[in-house]
């Protein structure tokens, strides 16, 4: 299932990351409040629980958030480990967001190559 779902998405370097999300692209944290308070979160991104992720962005949801319901945009979820995140971009796809992607090496991947963090209270 994990294969399959990286065979549709298009997975990120966290360099990359950060470049696509200095030209605009939304960043979505799927982890919980317990995780980005220990880790942090990158500066920008946006958090969305992983069980409400698709209610949030499908456009013609009541739940929609304006921020995140945008099929065109460039999205690119985060989680621990990109594992989770490889999952919920595939889900996007099925929803017509055809440019999810993830993150690859999730938060963890993005801590290893140095990048800033913003720190949150848990």
């Amino acid at each position: 299932m994990l294969a399959a779902a990286r065979d549709e998405i298009e997975r990120l370097m966290p360099a990359e990351v950060r470049t696509a999300l200095e030209e605009g692209a939304i960043v979505i944290d799927l982890r919980c409040r317990d995780e980005r308070g220990d880790t942090g979160v990158i500066p920008g991104s946006v958090t969305v629980g992983r069980s409400v992720l698709e209610w949030r962005c499908d456009p013609s949801s009541p739940w929609a958030d304006p921020a995140v319901a945008r099929p065109d945009a460039r999205v690119i979820l985060v989680c621990a480990d990109g594992y989770s995140s490889s999952l919920a971009a595939a889900s996007l796809r099925r929803l017509g967001f055809d440019r999810a992607g993830d993150l690859i090496g999730g938060m963890n991947g993005w801590l290893e190559a140095g990048l800033p963090v913003e720190r949150v209270s848990s």
